[in-house]
């Protein structure tokens, strides 16, 4: 806690504000905005790269928050203050950082399979500048963000490695996405059967089971969308750069519309909080961004092409 009182004397208006903008550089937004660039515009490799990481940091991350219970710096310390604009975002325990696990998995994955300096050097500030505005905010310890980043780091230069190896094949996703079913089921009855001590907080359990449905479901969207661009309807990224910008710009407004519209509908029809409507929501919105919008992307190909003779 005495690193964090350092930070809290340095505080001032404008660097709260700076530094809330720059933790939201971890969140779960960018991460399905980045991943869905990746797999959509650039590189569909690099884009399972990218996804497959941060679904096992999630798992990772998610797993350690519910079985160590470290509650968060305010609670362990009643005096010390946070900045009360990013309380509303430091939801579930303190240990590990799950802003930094984004952050760290996203951008350092990023500076691992690109190859422009000038992108790395970017992502690797980043993956400073994250962690630190956990902790200049007071939402998180040194220990939260310093085993998130080693977290974070070792799975995204396995993953590469395995990618790398082994190839991007089926030879390599079917065992990952076989291993990611696996821990999905593990975690899913784990916060669901489980007997916690009694003692628990319910709003990090029922956070906990939310993100395991969440997960769940995204991922049975992501195993049928490997399956039909594999096998069925194997689709191309490449488009001039208006048809790249139209397709990516569009396709997320829908995938948006379907990820947040569809939440009264589902609340009317199983109730609010449901879990199994979760799930069923993100996996709709998986199945939707990685196999129906992908049809329309020999359309978009054609947007900008100069017509010769």
């Amino acid at each position: 806690m005495n690193f964090l009182y350092l930070l809290e004397s340095i505080r001032n208006p404008f660097f709260d504000t700076v530094v809330q903008l720059i933790t939201h550089l971890g969140s779960e937004m960018l991460f399905i905005v980045v991943g869905i660039f990746m797999l959509w515009c650039m590189d569909k490799k690099q884009g399972y790269f990218i996804l497959l990481t941060g679904f096992f940091g999630v798992y990772l991350n998610q797993f350690l928050k519910i079985t160590c219970r470290i509650p968060r710096p305010w609670v362990l310390d009643p005096e010390f203050p946070i900045v009360e604009s990013a309380r509303a975002d430091a939801t579930g325990y303190s240990f590990p950082s799950g802003h930094t696990q984004t952050a760290v998995g996203l951008f350092g994955g990023l500076a691992i399979c690109r190859r422009e300096t000038w992108l790395r050097i970017v992502c690797i500030i980043i993956c400073v500048l994250v962690p630190f505005s956990r902790m200049y905010l007071g939402v998180h310890t040194p220990l939260d963000v310093g085993v998130a980043t080693v977290t974070a780091v070792m799975l995204a230069f396995g993953m590469w490695y395995l990618f790398t190896k082994v190839g991007y094949t089926r030879k390599l996703m079917f065992p990952l996405l076989g291993a990611l079913s696996a821990l999905a089921v593990v975690f899913l009855l784990y916060v669901l059967l489980w007997q916690f001590p009694a003692d628990i907080d319910m709003d990090n359990l029922t956070s906990a089971r939310k993100n395991a449905c969440t997960l769940f479901g995204a991922l049975l969207g992501l195993w049928v969308t490997y399956i039909f661009d594999e096998y069925i309807k194997p689709y191309d990224t490449k488009a001039p750069i208006l048809g790249q910008i139209l397709k990516f710009v569009l396709g997320f407004i829908i995938v948006l519309g379907i990820m947040e519209g569809t939440k009264p509908l589902f609340n009317l029809i199983f109730g609010e909080g449901n879990l199994l409507a979760r799930g069923i929501r993100y996996f709709l919105t998986v199945l939707f961004a990685g196999v129906i919008w992908p049809l329309t992307f020999k359309f978009f190909a054609k947007i900008g092409v100069r017509k010769h003779g």
